[in-house]
């Protein structure tokens, strides 16, 4: 039996690969609550997942945690629409900041613990600018993520750009 699921999550989309620690089978298109590298997150199987002994599963492995229930759907709509009225002070602060970036969209982790920014930009500088200033400011945990036409720009071996800047791991 295959230990791992594909599931998709994100506001601008990921899929990856899951270890399963539900108690009974889901179906392919399911929501699910999972643990991604930046925490608690609503994603999509897609594909069925079963029953498997959460033995061996790691404090940072990505899981499939549970079937969503209509708390965490309602929860993750509120978040959705708190993203949609913050979308226009953050595209200001990054004016403000002077930083060469786009906002193209924003989203919260489900529990609420790290912000994510999605910009028009490749990963560099102007990223780890962004989460600088935002840790500066007091403005909670904040992970930049760049997009480009192809979808997310993935990190290169050995950097990346998050709250402690670059190098940090912060971005993935």
């Amino acid at each position: 039996m295959n230990d791992r699921v594909l599931v998709r999550y994100g506001a601008v989309p990921e899929v990856a690969r899951f270890r399963v620690a539900v108690e009974r089978p889901l179906p392919r298109g399911s929501q699910v609550v999972v643990r991604s590298h930046r925490g608690i997150e609503l994603g999509e199987l897609l594909q069925d997942a079963l029953p498997d002994a959460a033995n061996g599963i790691g404090e940072d492995d990505p899981v499939v945690l549970r079937s969503a229930g209509p708390d965490d759907v309602s929860r993750a709509g509120e978040l959705r629409s708190e993203c949609e009225w913050a979308f226009g002070e953050w595209s200001e602060r990054i004016a403000r900041w002077k930083l060469d970036l786009q906002l193209i969209d924003l989203e919260w982790t489900l529990d609420r613990q790290k912000l994510v920014l999605y910009v028009l930009n490749d990963r560099g500088p102007e990223c780890t600018k962004l989460a600088l200033q935002a840790a500066a400011a007091g403005l909670g945990i904040v992970e930049v993520q760049p997009v480009n036409g192809d979808g997310l720009v993935q990190a290169a071996t050995g950097g990346g750009c998050g709250t402690g800047g670059c190098g940090s791991g912060g971005c993935h």
